[in-house]
C-alpha cells in the first residue's frame, strides 16, 4: 500500500514513518512537510502512482489540511476512487471534528499520535 504523509513537523513525520514501517502498514510511504507540495503531486500523479491513504496534518502554514482539501476538490474524483484521507491532528476542538465529519474528502478525524489500533483500522478501511 502506498501512503503519503503531509506534516511540517519533521518529528512527526519520522514517527509516523517509523511507526507505519515497524507495524507493516506501507509498501511505500512518500512524505511532504508542504501541502502545496503534496498537491502538485496529487493533480499529476498517474492513477497507478495515486496513494491508497493520505494522513493530513491540519496545523501548517502556507496552506493548512482544510485549505489543501479546498484545493483538491477539483481533481477529488479522480484522487478518491484510490484514495482515503484521514486528518491527523492534535487539535481537540470539536468544531475541526464537526468539519472532517461533514467533509466528503474525509475519511475520518484521528487525534495525534497514531497507534496500532488506529493502523488497523486504516488498514481495514483500506482494504474495502
Amino acid at each position: 500500500m502506498h501512503t503519503v504523509l503531509i506534516d511540517d513537523d519533521m518529528t512527526s513525520i519520522f514517527l509516523m514513518r517509523l511507526l507505519l514501517q515497524r507495524e507493516e502498514f506501507a509498501d511505500s510511504i512518500t512524505s511532504f512537510q508542504s501541502a502545496q507540495e503534496a498537491l502538485c503531486y496529487l493533480q499529476q500523479a498517474p492513477v497507478p502512482e495515486l496513494p491508497q491513504v493520505i494522513l493530513l496534518d491540519l496545523n501548517m502554514p502556507v496552506m493548512n489540511g482544510w485549505e489543501f482539501l479546498e484545493a483538491l476538490r477539483p481533481v477529488a474524483p479522480h484522487v478518491l476512487d484510490h484514495t482515503r484521507i484521514y486528518i491527523l491532528t492534535s487539535s481537540l476542538a470539536q468544531t475541526d471534528l464537526a468539519r472532517a465529519d461533514q467533509n466528503p474528502l474525509v475519511t475520518r478525524l484521528i487525534h495525534k499520535p497514531l497507534d496500532k489500533s488506529e493502523i488497523e483500522l486504516i488498514k481495514a478501511e483500506a482494504a474495502e
